[in-house]
This record gives C-alpha cells, sequence and structure tokens, in this order.
C-alpha cells in the first residue's frame, strides 16, 4: 500500500512539474509570437508601404512611444544624445541650466537647476517651452538634438523662450542668458553660527561624494557640530552617490534602501559604516523638487531616526532605470524595480493616470492646498509604517517631512 501511495505521489509530482514545464514553454511561445509580430510589422512597412520611408526614425519612434506607455521615467536615448544624456552629472556645459524631458512633442522642464540661467528669471518645473526665438518649439521634428541646438550656446548669448504655465493665460516670455552650468553638485557650504554648518547639494554626480567630505571636513575645523544639509530642488543623480552619501550619516550594517521588482529579486544595500558625519545633530531640507537619490538619502535619515526631515513631500521618483545599450550604441533605460526605504516604504508615487497628470502634480499639490498647509493630506493605515525609534512614518509616494514648512514663506 505504502509503494502504491508512493508510485501515486511520485506520478502526481511528475504530472506537476510536466505542467509547469509545459506552462512555461507556453509563456516563451507567446512572448516569441509577440516578437515575431513586432518584426513582421516593421517587415511590411519597409517592404510595401506606399511612400519611402526612413526606417531608422520609425524604429526609434515606435521604441520611444513604446517606453512612455510603460511608465514616466523608462526612456530611449539616440547613439547621438548618449554623451549629452551624461553631462549633467559628468562635466560642465553652456546653456540655460534646466533638466528637461519630451513629453508628447513638446519640451517639458522637469527641474531648473538651482541658481542657473533659467532659475534666475524665474522658470519652474513643470513648465513647458512651446516657442524659442519666435518658432514653435513642439511637434514630431522637436527631438533631444533639436534642443540642444536651440537652447544650448555660448555663455553670455541670450534666447527668448515663451512658456506655458498651468493656470496662467497666455505664454510667459523669458529672456534667459545663457551661462557655464557648472560640474561642481556643492552649491554652498559655510556656518550658520558656532556649531551649526549648512551643506546645499543640487545632485548626485560622480563626483559629488568627495566635494561633500572635504566641505564636512573644512566645517568641522570651524566648529561644527551639527548639520543643515539642504537636498531641495535635488533631483537625483547616481545610485552610488546616493548610498555614498547616506553613509556618511549611518552606523555600519544600516540598511539605506532596497531594490526590489518582478525580474530583480530583493537587493539590500547597507552601509559601511566610518562615515564623515555619523554623530551629531542633523537636519535635512526637502521639497517637491528632491527627487530620486535624495529620497533614498533623507528615507534612511528618517526610518533610523538620524536626524529630522523639513519642509515639504518630496517629488516620489522611486524607480530604478537600468541602462541596456543596443547594437547601434543607442540606450533603454529601462525600469527595472522599485526603491523602498529601510521601514518598506516605496518612495514612487502613483502614475497610473499617465505621465501627463504624473508631471502636473506640482500643480495639483498646489491645488489642493497641500503646499501651503500640512494637514491637507490624510493617510489610510495601510500606509503607516513605524522607524527603528517607533514613531510613525507615511509611505504613498515621497518622503513626507517630520516639520513642515509651507510653500509661501520660503518663494
Amino acid at each position: 500500500m505504502k509503494k502504491a501511495f508512493f508510485i501515486i505521489l511520485l506520478t502526481f509530482g511528475v504530472l506537476q512539474l510536466s505542467n509547469a514545464q509545459d506552462n512555461l514553454n507556453i509563456q516563451e511561445l507567446k512572448q516569441a509570437e509577440t516578437t515575431q509580430k513586432i518584426a513582421t510589422l516593421l517587415h511590411l512597412i519597409n517592404n510595401f508601404y506606399v511612400d519611402t520611408l526612413n526606417m531608422a526614425e520609425v524604429t526609434d519612434k515606435a521604441i520611444v512611444y513604446t517606453l512612455k506607455e510603460l511608465d514616466p521615467h523608462s526612456a530611449y536615448i539616440a547613439e547621438k544624445d548618449v554623451e549629452k544624456a551624461n553631462e549633467p552629472l559628468e562635466g560642465s556645459f553652456e546653456g540655460i541650466g534646466i533638466t528637461f524631458q519630451l513629453f508628447k512633442d513638446t519640451i517639458l522642464v522637469i527641474s531648473p537647476i538651482p541658481g542657473g540661467p533659467s532659475d534666475k528669471v524665474g522658470i519652474m518645473a513643470g513648465d513647458k517651452i512651446i516657442t524659442v526665438e519666435g518658432e514653435e518649439a513642439f511637434g514630431e521634428e522637436i527631438n533631444n538634438q533639436w534642443v540642444f541646438d536651440h537652447l544650448r550656446g555660448k555663455k553670455g548669448t541670450e534666447v527668448k523662450v515663451g512658456v506655458y504655465r498651468k493656470n496662467v493665460e497666455g505664454l510667459l516670455d523669458f529672456t534667459i542668458v545663457r551661462d557655464k552650468i557648472p560640474i561642481n553638485s556643492l552649491d554652498a557650504a559655510f556656518m550658520l553660527d558656532d556649531k551649526t554648518g549648512y551643506i546645499k547639494l543640487n545632485r548626485f554626480a560622480r563626483n559629488s561624494l568627495e566635494e561633500f567630505r572635504t566641505a564636512v571636513a573644512e566645517l568641522r575645523e570651524e566648529g561644527m557640530e551639527q548639520l543643515v544639509f539642504d537636498l531641495r530642488g535635488n533631483s537625483g543623480g547616481y545610485l552610488g552617490t546616493a548610498m555614498s552619501i547616506g553613509d556618511e550619516f549611518l552606523k555600519e550594517g544600516e540598511l539605506i534602501v532596497y531594490t526590489e521588482g518582478i525580474h530583480s529579486p530583493r537587493q539590500n544595500l547597507n552601509s559601511t559604516g566610518g562615515g564623515s558625519f555619523e554623530n551629531g545633530k542633523l537636519v535635512v531640507l526637502i521639497n517637491e523638487g528632491s527627487a530620486s537619490a535624495s529620497e533614498i538619502v533623507s528615507g534612511a535619515v528618517q526610518d533610523w531616526d538620524r536626524g529630522l526631515i523639513v519642509g515639504r513631500r518630496s517629488f516620489g521618483k522611486g524607480l530604478v532605470q537600468r541602462p541596456f545599450k543596443l547594437p547601434d550604441g543607442s540606450i533603454v533605460r529601462l525600469t527595472v524595480a522599485r526603491y523602498h526605504t529601510p521601514s518598506g516604504r516605496c518612495i514612487q508615487k502613483p502614475y497610473d493616470e499617465g505621465t501627463e497628470e504624473y508631471y502636473k502634480d506640482f500643480y495639483h499639490r498646489f491645488e489642493s492646498g497641500e503646499l501651503m498647509h500640512p494637514d491637507s493630506i490624510h493617510f489610510p493605515d495601510s500606509l503607516k509604517y513605524k522607524t527603528s525609534g517607533g514613531r510613525t512614518v507615511y509611505g504613498g509616494g515621497g518622503i513626507m517631512p517630520d516639520i513642515f514648512v509651507p510653500f509661501d514663506s520660503i518663494r
């Protein structure tokens, strides 16, 4: 009887394994069919379409459209634009000083570089550049190269742009004087009083850790015992740099952030210890322009009760992009995972209403009163998390500050 039972159990197990293998084969077959369908479509267009086409352009547009349908941050970078795309983090250039994204053939300002030419004249995140020197700056012919050609230029030269801003009638006209956009990621480092240092970081670039450590050492020589670390308007940068700077504040072995996705198993990224400011009171300043790497650092500081977060809810960019190089040298930055703070909060805000609404979030926050009133946001219990010290913090997208500072009091 036992032998019969064993045979039945073994047979059942083999059947289960066989079914699992069949399901896997079916899934692989469906994926192959989908891939073949796309290849067949391009073949048909190339060989039978009524007019002559540039198939490279057709393919590029298909890639761009597909990625836009996935999420707001997956992106395609043509081979000729790869070097320029890395310049804000790797080198210097002369231009108007914005980070931008092409959305529906329109130049969408993600963030003006703090202290840069656009920031000085009042360009804001969420603005859309509609005209450049009276010429339409939207439509199918607008690409990254067009933007670089028209907005970059020698230091001291002027460029006139017309900007659409939500809830403002007509276009806003700006004359921007181009300037050198420096490679330095550290805007300022000085003493606020006898014991309090202040460091302002505008991006997490390749050289940011060295700049930060140098600033901390110099401020310590001036008597710094406590630090205000300003990440307002810092839209992010390299994950490795964020990890390194977060490590400057935390003890050895403390989790800074973890990433996880369907095809990317959970990966914990921990501090190594020996940081330049592991002790001493710490305040981190954030606002709606603080994103990605800024949220990783501020989230870790908050979850470990290492310091206080002051300001307004951060942007909520918590998607991990992995660059994949294509055969022609172009790059696909594909979202492969999400960032989570040590307490388990997902940094990424929702984007199910589409990319356009996603980038209008600043205006939605303004209209709802969130930028002026701390009690305008209400969280369900499912979005409540606990810090290492037992304090309640909130998920749902972005980092909620411990102390709220209204928008109109610091503009």
